[in-house]
C-alpha cells in the first residue's frame, strides 16, 4: 500500500513541478502553489471509513492562477477497493480536480470538477461537479456548498447529490480554531439518503497542525469515530 502511495505521490510531484516550470517561464507572479501531507488516525469521507478504520498517508497539492482557474490533486492510501476478476484492486485513491475561484460582492466562489480514480482497480472511476459560496462573518466563515454526480457506469447509470453546510471558528486571541459540517446526500451512494455531521479542534504546533474531529452519520454501519490528524503545509 505505501509503495504504491509513494509512486502516487512522485507522479504527482513531478507534475507539479512540470507545471511549476511553466509557471516560472511565463511569469512566477501569476502563480501561487501549496502544498499539504497528512496522517490521520481513520481516512473518514462523510462519514464512512476508506481505510477499514486503520491510518491513511496523504498528500495534497494545488496550483492556481491570478485569474482564479486552479488544479489541484489529493492522494491517500485506502482500503483495498474494486477489487476485480484477477484478486486485485486499488489500495490509493488519487483525485485530480480543476475550477476557478474568486471573490464577488464578498462571497468567495468556487465551482469546478472533479475526477475520482482508483489505479489497479477496474470500472470505479467517477466524475463529480462541486459548487461552493463562503462568506466571513467577523471571526466565523460559513460555507453553502452542492455536489452534483452525473450518471456514469461506474455508479450503476445513477446520479447523485450532496448538500453540505460548514461553519468554522477562529481566533487570534484563542489557539484553538473549530471546523464543523452537516451534509445530506441523495442517490448513487445514498439510495436511501444519508445525513452526516463532523465537529474538529486544531491547534498550529510549530510546523504542523493537530487535530482532533469527531464524525458521525445516521447511517449505523458506518459508526462514529474520532479521527486525530497530522499535517503539515509545504
Amino acid at each position: 500500500m505505501y509503495r504504491a502511495l509513494a509512486c502516487t505521490l512522485v507522479s504527482l510531484a513531478s507534475a507539479c513541478g512540470a507545471v511549476a516550470q511553466s509557471a516560472d517561464d511565463v511569469q512566477e507572479a501569476d502563480f501561487t502553489f501549496d502544498g499539504l501531507a497528512t496522517v490521520v488516525s481513520d481516512y473518514r469521507y462523510r462519514g464512512w471509513s476508506l481505510s477499514g478504520e486503520r491510518p491513511a498517508l496523504q498528500l495534497e497539492a494545488n496550483v492556481a492562477h491570478v485569474s482564479g482557474f486552479y488544479a489541484g490533486a489529493f492522494a491517500s492510501t485506502i482500503e483495498e477497493y474494486g477489487i476485480d476478476a484477477d484478486g486485485d484492486g486499488a489500495k490509493v485513491e488519487l483525485d485530480i480536480s480543476a475550477g476557478w475561484a474568486a471573490s464577488v460582492a464578498g462571497f468567495d466562489l468556487d465551482a469546478g470538477a472533479m475526477v475520482y480514480l482508483y489505479p489497479g482497480a477496474s470500472d470505479v472511476n467517477y466524475v463529480v461537479l462541486p459548487v461552493s459560496a463562503a462568506r466571513s462573518f467577523g471571526e466565523w466563515s460559513v460555507t453553502l456548498g452542492y455536489e452534483y454526480t452525473p450518471s456514469q457506469s461506474s455508479l450503476g447509470d445513477v446520479d447523485g447529490t450532496y448538500v453540505w453546510v460548514g461553519a468554522d471558528w477562529a481566533s487570534d486571541s484563542f489557539p484553538i480554531w473549530f471546523s464543523s459540517v452537516i451534509g445530506r446526500e441523495e442517490g448513487a451512494w445514498a439510495p436511501e439518503g444519508k445525513t452526516d455531521w463532523s465537529l474538529g479542534a486544531f491547534h498550529t504546533l510549530g510546523p504542523v497542525d493537530l487535530g482532533l474531529t469527531y464524525t458521525d452519520t445516521d447511517e449505523a454501519a458506518a459508526g462514529s469515530a474520532v479521527v486525530a490528524e497530522l499535517r503539515s503545509h509545504f
